[in-house]
């Protein structure tokens, strides 16, 4: 099935109809997005990161969690699937798909489905309109980077912190230094190094095309990642699509924080779900390069507006003794497709029977 999850697409598959050894499921998958290729054009990929991803979904054997979620992301222009990242969008899909594929039984008016996904081994909870007992797409919700309104799709995190580099705060630092540029290294479900735009001769409201274009300001920041990486104990991250770097600067529409995202080499047009409860996070912290630049209020839970290129994104977080312990963020998402795919690498091009 294609779906659109949040500000991303791409292929939700069951587990069950997947090569089970990885190297020969990733290799399945570049011939399915048409990968290696800029524009995958022999394949379903879009030729854009936010377009080359996949769910892979199956059956939980844990108590109270219904599904377990695997997130990879197919890179473009190279023969290479990772799973080092998890990625909120694509989840915004996995309970619908689960409820359309039968791993969960829908309930009358709205159904909760308990998430397990595997990238960090931590549990998402996902809310799907499901009126009649049926999946709903149409709604009034919307957000921004996606045009026109959706069913709302309500995630909530629980103790994210640390997910890949084991602290919330890897270094132990809230700020640190590296090539001369102050940055915060953070993980809370997405590691992530922030620093100020103005840090790197940047206004924070740059267009993504031009900042793609600066090729100065992608090797500046690719120096400082790959130095980072070693830092929040990823290792050596010239092949990985973590940690992301975003760059932070005074929100212009009344916000928390106005981000520019590099997911590694490329500038999000938006945000990535988890990379902004990672930044909401900085906001949050005492000592971070968010400190005194985000506005935020007081109290429990925080709702801080995270704005992005195409809009914002509303990252809602409750903290207890000083720790933040969940979050929640609005997303939405659609079926697109529900069909058969004919890889490359298959000769039968008959649909299985």
């Amino acid at each position: 099935m294609w779906m659109r999850g949040g500000t991303s697409k791409g292929g939700y598959f069951l587990a069950s109809d997947l090569p089970a050894e990885p190297a020969e499921r990733d290799s399945l998958l570049l011939s399915i997005m048409g990968s290696p290729d800029p524009r995958q054009i022999d394949g379903m990929g879009g030729g854009d990161p936010l377009s080359s991803k996949v769910a892979v979904v199956g059956p939980s054997l844990q108590v109270g969690v219904d599904v377990t979620y695997l997130f990879l992301q197919v890179v473009v222009d190279e023969a290479r699937a990772t799973s080092a990242q998890n990625c909120g969008n694509i989840l915004a899909g996995v309970g619908p798909f689960a409820i359309e594929r039968g791993l969960v039984r829908a309930q009358s008016g709205e159904t909760t489905v308990r998430i397990f996904m595997q990238n960090t081994d931590q549990i998402a909870t996902v809310r799907v309109a499901t009126p009649s007992g049926k999946v709903s797409y149409a709604g009034d919700a919307r957000i921004d980077g996606v045009p026109g309104h959706a069913a709302a799709l309500p995630l909530a995190f629980e103790d994210t912190a640390g997910s890949s580099c084991g602290a919330l705060l890897p270094t132990g630092n809230p700020l640190d230094t590296i090539n001369g540029v102050e940055v915060t290294m953070i993980d809370n479900g997405m590691p992530c190094v922030v620093l100020r735009a103005a840090d790197v001769g940047l206004t924070g409201a740059e267009d993504p095309a031009d900042l793609d274009a600066n090729q100065s300001l992608r090797d500046r920041l690719e120096a400082i990642r790959l130095i980072a990486g070693q830092m929040m104990n990823l290792g050596d991250v010239r092949n990985k699509t973590v940690p992301k770097m975003t760059m932070i600067a005074p929100a212009l529409n009344g916000g928390a924080i106005g981000t520019r995202t590099f997911i590694p080499h490329s500038c999000h047009r938006a945000i990535g779900v988890l990379g902004a409860v990672s930044v909401a996070t900085a906001c949050l912290t005492r000592g971070t390069v968010a400190d005194g630049l985000a506005v935020v209020g007081t109290g429990s839970p925080s709702v801080l507006s995270i704005e992005h290129p195409t809009g914002e994104m509303t990252i809602i977080a409750h903290t207890t003794n000083g720790r933040i312990t969940r979050t929640e963020v609005l997303r939405t998402a659609r079926k697109l497709m529900d069909g058969f795919v004919f890889p490359a690498v298959q000769t039968d091009q008959s649909p299985p029977s």
